[in-house]
């Protein structure tokens, strides 16, 4: 047969495509198709799933698409943006955005709070948004820190449990500043939900309460946010046999530009800690998959044709947490090119953060820089004579 789309002569195999869904892999498959890209050298990976992002209306929110078609990553779980009043406002994107409900129905329209009100955490308003929407809500949210509940303590999260026991879905906690008590938030998870910013060095989630967690089925994901990660945690984390299940950017407006940046990056700082590539990888595509029922995440023959090509680059390179921490990478990953239903995602140019968001001296002078630099080579045309082609061949016999 003839296929749509055939990436050849990368790692671990070649993949066709047909219809937006992976119709072979193997070794030098037969050279049909369509389109033919040769990756060799490359590595072929599913589309990455990055389990917690905010690209929804708000305060957090950013355009995904100029991120996604740079770094691989074809699913975007919106965690939390929008609640039960403004889901209907997610906007269309090229990438695929399941989304985490948020318990209070306000969602993140501003910076913290939502759930001080526990007249926005409505159980039942919350149940019906979930059973309308179920192609697209996969989940609860819930932020418990001291800013965000206020006096309500773990009340917001009991709300939500009740509706993700009554939806059938999972529940991802955030946790940061005290109070209400870490282990208090811990010993309420169920199976299956996600505790995001498992390694932040503000909630320090190291004691006894996070391993009875672990061992009965509660999930880790990594959320490293603008506040939620730490090395040194992680580092005893890992000490103590407590790996993250998932590893996520928590991107948004004020980590975009730092100290996040993308995902790729975000796992060359678990290299940085020591996990090697295919213990990173499966954090970052089959696992996220599976905590929240999703599609993709493999390569599969079947399975929807999001894919990944990257260059593994043996590049020593220096890594930051979000408390200014550096640890060394050994290897860059670069992607060289995304694809979501066998689709190629088109250069897009991100804009900059909003002006709420807190940015250093050195990070607007390096937003100039880029935007400069983009100018530039607009500014320079694209080919010279020699690059061009005469399209419309006058008849000079008559000159």
């Amino acid at each position: 047969m003839t296929y749509d789309l055939l990436l050849t002569g990368g790692e671990p195999f070649d993949v066709a495509v047909t219809g937006g869904r992976i119709a072979a892999t193997g070794h030098a498959l037969p050279r049909d198709a369509r389109t033919v890209v040769d990756v060799s050298g490359k590595l072929i990976t599913p589309g990455l799933i990055d389990l917690h992002t905010h690209v929804g209306p708000g305060y957090w929110g950013i355009d995904p698409d100029p991120v996604a078609w740079r770094t691989g990553v074809t699913t975007w779980v919106d965690a939390g943006s929008t609640g039960a009043y403004t889901l209907d406002a997610l906007p269309a994107r090229a990438v695929r955005v399941p989304v985490l409900l948020n318990i209070s129905a306000v969602g993140l329209a501003g910076r913290t709070g939502e759930s001080r009100d526990l007249g926005n955490c409505d159980v039942a308003l919350a149940i019906d948004t979930v059973q309308r929407r179920r192609e697209l809500v996969r989940g609860i949210k819930v932020r418990i820190d001291h800013d965000t509940v206020g006096d309500n303590g773990v009340e917001p999260l009991r709300r939500g449990l009740a509706v993700g026991e009554a939806c059938g879905v999972p529940v991802m906690v955030h946790i940061g500043t005290t109070p209400p008590a870490l282990d208090e938030v811990l010993d309420l998870l169920r199976p299956g939900d996600i505790v995001t910013h498992c390694s932040s060095g503000i909630a320090a989630p190291l004691g006894p309460a996070v391993r009875a967690a672990v061992d009965r089925g509660v999930l880790l994901d990594l959320g490293h946010g603008s506040g939620g990660f730490a090395f040194d945690v992680l580092e005893r984390q890992l000490d103590l046999g407590l790996v993250p299940t998932s590893v996520s950017t928590d991107l948004h407006c004020r980590s975009v530009a730092g100290p996040v940046f993308d995902l790729p990056t975000t796992m060359a700082k678990l290299l940085a800690v020591g996990l090697p590539l295919d213990a990173v990888l499966p954090k970052v595509t089959s696992a996220p998959a599976a905590a929240l029922g999703l599609p993709g995440g493999t390569l599969d023959v079947g399975a929807p044709a999001d894919l990944a090509v990257f260059d593994v680059r043996a590049e020593e390179h220096t890594v930051v947490d979000a408390h200014r921490q550096t640890r060394t990478a050994p290897l860059r990953l670069v992607n060289v090119a995304t694809y979501v239903s066998g689709r190629l995602l088109p250069p897009a140019w991100p804009a900059d953060p909003p002006p709420w968001a807190p940015l250093t001296e050195a990070q607007h002078a390096a937003l100039a820089r880029r935007r400069s630099a983009l100018r530039d080579l607009l500014d320079i045309p694209l080919v010279d004579v020699d690059g061009l082609a005469e399209q419309f061949p006058r008849d000079t016999k008559e000159i």
